[in-house]
């Protein structure tokens, strides 16, 4: 028989890797082109301008959330949150959410393509949410993250890197590029660092202040 202790035990443990998990979540801008193995995401959900497109897939998220001027009839069989506050973007709003209900991990689909302000947008939330959360991009062309000060890329030989700095990033230096940065500066408007190449199949980057965006074109 288990006891009250490891049964208590058992659930916390159950509600930690839970929290530890991956996230799905779909904002309105360019749908993906291939959907994602989602039995790996502990949570699915969206916000209100892209549930159409998983309705039309025939997925169910756990969640949507947003104003839903968009929507002629809520669904009843998800939960509904409704965030009005026009002071904030839809993707602010629903990474609060997710940032409440104990989530860290969490891919987005559809944060590039159609209205490009949008695009500059979330990566403006990105930053805002840095040091919160672990957000990864997922677009037709690859992925992007904001980078943390030093990391190391894997599964990248052949692949276009791109090093955007918003607005600046400082003492830069690569591994395993075509180009090599050694201690070098970049800043939007100035110098960026498109269309690298990766001649290995592991990379490095590190850098001394600022913000910096990979992408990893596939």
């Amino acid at each position: 028989m288990i006891s009250n202790n490891a049964s208590i035990n058992s659930k916390i443990a159950i509600f930690v890797a839970m929290k530890n998990g991956k996230v799905f979540l779909l904002l309105n801008g360019e749908t993906p082109q291939k959907i994602p193995e989602l039995s790996v995401y502990e949570i699915i959900c969206a916000t209100d301008g892209a549930y159409h497109f998983l309705k039309e897939k025939m997925i169910t998220p756990h969640f949507i959330s947003g104003d839903f001027d968009s929507l002629e009839a809520l669904p009843k069989n998800i939960e509904v949150i409704k965030t009005p506050d026009q002071n904030c973007t839809d993707f602010h709003k629903i990474l609060q959410i997710l940032f409440e209900k104990g989530f860290k991990n969490i891919d987005v689909y559809g944060g590039s393509g159609k209205e490009q302000d949008h695009f500059l947008g979330n990566l403006h939330t990105t930053i805002q949410w840095k040091k919160r959360l672990n957000l990864t991009f997922y677009d037709k062309y690859g992925h992007y993250f904001l980078a943390d000060k030093k990391i190391k890329i894997s599964n990248c030989k052949d692949k276009i890197i791109s090093l955007v700095p918003f607005p600046k990033a400082t003492r830069i230096n690569t591994k395993g590029l075509k180009y090599t940065l050694v201690n070098e500066d970049l800043t939007f408007g100035k110098r960026i660092g498109t269309r690298n190449t990766a001649q290995e199949n592991n990379i490095e980057i590190n850098f001394e202040k600022g913000e910096l965006f990979v992408f990893v074109n596939h």
